[in-house]
């Protein structure tokens, strides 16, 4: 016993040293900080009635997760929808939101948050009169910060073509549209 594991050791210790010198793997080695009403990239995101700014990038975390903290003036938000790949968190800062997770409907104020688990459709929609806010985390992060990028060049508005766009879209970064927006 104590011969194979002598002889499995090598083989682990080289393919940790080979992952730790991937320049794909990369992790920063010290903190840092991002403004309020700042973006981590200085990039300004305006998408579906809201302005998304990343805090978290998957760059700085190896791709584990990415948050986004995201000013909404408009009422609604996206469509019904899954992941197949990340479990999406929602926490409220200001306003009021409807989160719809599976079968359950949640109404979200200020300090309250949603989980979301992947391959289970869910949607929000913000439903209060003025500012909302609410910080939205993704682990993994996947590739959705690319998916807010692709969704930038649409517009501000959510799309009047939703349907067509967004599921192509959506598929492209590992999603599916399995619904219309929330009603409220």
């Amino acid at each position: 016993m104590k011969r194979r594991l002598f002889l499995q050791f090598p083989l682990v210790a080289s393919a940790l040293i080979a992952e730790a010198q991937d320049p794909n793997n990369y992790r920063p080695d010290k903190g840092f900080k991002v403004e309020a009403g700042k973006d981590r990239y200085q990039e300004e995101l305006l998408i579906m009635g809201g302005k998304f700014d990343c805090k978290v990038s998957a760059k700085n975390t190896n791709g584990a997760l990415c948050i986004y903290d995201t000013v909404r003036q408009e009422k609604g938000g996206p469509a019904l929808h899954l992941h197949h790949n990340q479990d999406e968190w929602f926490y409220i800062i200001k306003g009021e939101f409807i989160v719809k997770v599976g079968n359950e409907l949640f109404n979200l104020k200020a300090g309250d948050s949603a989980f979301a688990p992947r391959k289970i459709p869910h949607a929000f929609a913000k439903i209060s009169e003025g500012e909302a806010q609410m910080l939205v985390l993704f682990q993994p992060a996947g590739t959705m910060e690319d998916f807010f990028k692709e969704m930038n060049k649409l517009g501000s508005s959510v799309p009047k073509d939703w349907e067509h766009v967004l599921k192509e879209l959506s598929r492209t970064h590992g999603m599916e549209i399995v619904g219309p927006p929330l009603k409220f």
